[in-house]
């Protein structure tokens, strides 16, 4: 086979990727050409608009007159020293005694007589009173019955509860003869329902030291649902 012949062969057998190759250089630099025109013509009739505006102006600073300078007045003269104690020159008699106090020389008589004694009613308000062994209750089943006979039925129904707390005034038998509410349980309703159970209690008698003594003294009431 002749040099001619082989030649003849190789360009039967040249294959599309070759063909590819051999026009690359063409092909590259057409695209960039194309791509280059077309962004100048974009860029020469794309209308990008005016820019906004943003300059301002500033206000003209307007000029304030100073008050004068004020005098300050001078400061006040300073306080003077205290006068030095001088010792007196008079004589004090050193044996100087008080005259005892004897009912020879202040007779019964000439006493002013004592201070009346007042009564006071230490039920109408609540007041101190002293006891060594405080009151204790003795009728709770009762109470029990009053507080559900006396509950409001709309708190009760409503679930609403609340505890008051009660002065007792207690005599000597331990009966209750007066009632005040002590703390609020913020619902009038159930303050005046405690007022209308307190008269049900029942308490043992308080005792200072040995003796029954009437006493005020504070006690919870709760109202609550089951």
């Amino acid at each position: 086979m002749n040099e001619q012949e082989i030649q003849q062969q190789s360009l039967v057998t040249e294959t599309a990727n070759d063909r590819f190759k051999s026009s690359f250089s063409t092909w590259f630099w057409g695209s960039m050409i194309t791509a280059t025109v077309l962004h100048f013509v974009f860029f020469a009739f794309l209308d990008f608009g005016e820019p906004d505006d943003v300059s301002f102006s500033m206000e003209e600073i307007e000029m304030i007159d100073i008050p004068p300078e004020v005098e300050i007045p001078p400061p006040p003269e300073a306080i003077a020293r205290p006068a030095t104690p001088v010792v007196a020159t008079a004589t004090i008699d050193e044996d100087i005694t008080i005259a005892p106090v004897t009912f020879d020389e202040n007779p019964v008589e000439n006493l002013p007589p004592p201070p009346d004694e007042v009564e006071t009613d230490i039920s109408a308000a609540p007041a101190f009173t002293p006891y060594t062994v405080a009151p204790d209750r003795i009728n709770d089943n009762e109470i029990v019955r009053a507080l559900e006979r006396e509950y409001p039925p709309l708190l009760r129904d409503a679930g609403i509860g609340g505890t008051v707390q009660v002065w007792f005034f207690i005599d000597e038998t331990g009966i209750v003869q007066n009632q005040r509410v002590h703390t609020s349980s913020g619902h009038q309703a159930l303050d005046d329902a405690a007022l209308r159970v307190a008269p049900v209690f029942r308490f043992t008698p308080a005792l200072n030291r040995d003796n029954a003594v009437p006493v005020w003294v504070a006690f919870p009431i709760t109202f609550r649902t089951n």
